[in-house]
């Protein structure tokens, strides 16, 4: 902040650090507008599809910057452009889906504590592994087959491993 007090530009302090241009503009507007305190890390927003439909519509009618957005609303910068992503590209809906985050379940690790299995679910459950072993197996020897093949086709001798 003190090299843009000091009359340098932007532009010359992102190329010179690596900072984000849109970044940069973002924080001196806070700086400007509300002095060191408003460096600090701001409280993080839960935006629903009202105040991200509001957002993007506001940047799309009054043609609004990025790093404007995002001090008038609060939302970073990165996020509003994912938003306007979404909306120019799927339309005003798009805001509108939210992902579950996390792993699917079912995935990872099996919890110590599960329940413990029929003798059929386990038996099930060997043949799969062992379904899964041999397919493995079948693949392996095909790709040593297949090298063997080319290795033959320019008369080299394939190995005994």
């Amino acid at each position: 902040m003190r090299l843009l007090e000091s009359g340098r530009s932007i532009h010359s302090i992102c190329t010179e650090y690596g900072i984000n241009n849109n970044q940069l503009r973002v924080l001196w507007a806070k700086y400007q507008r509300y002095g060191v305190s408003g460096l600090r890390k701001s409280e993080i927003i839960k935006a629903d599809f009202a105040l991200k439909s509001q957002i993007v519509l506001d940047i799309e009618e009054n043609h609004l910057p990025l790093h404007v957005a995002s001090l008038k609303y609060g939302a970073s910068s990165s996020r509003i452009s994912v938003w306007l992503k979404l909306y120019r590209e799927n339309g005003l809906a798009a805001l509108e889906i939210i992902k579950k985050r996390g792993r699917l379940p079912g995935m990872g690790r099996p919890r110590k504590n599960s329940k413990p299995l029929t003798e059929l679910e386990r038996l099930q459950k060997e043949n799969q592994e062992l379904k899964t072993e041999i397919a493995l197996l079948k693949k392996v020897r095909a790709l040593v087959e297949e090298r063997n093949a080319r290795l033959r086709a320019i008369g080299q001798e394939p190995s005994k491993n």
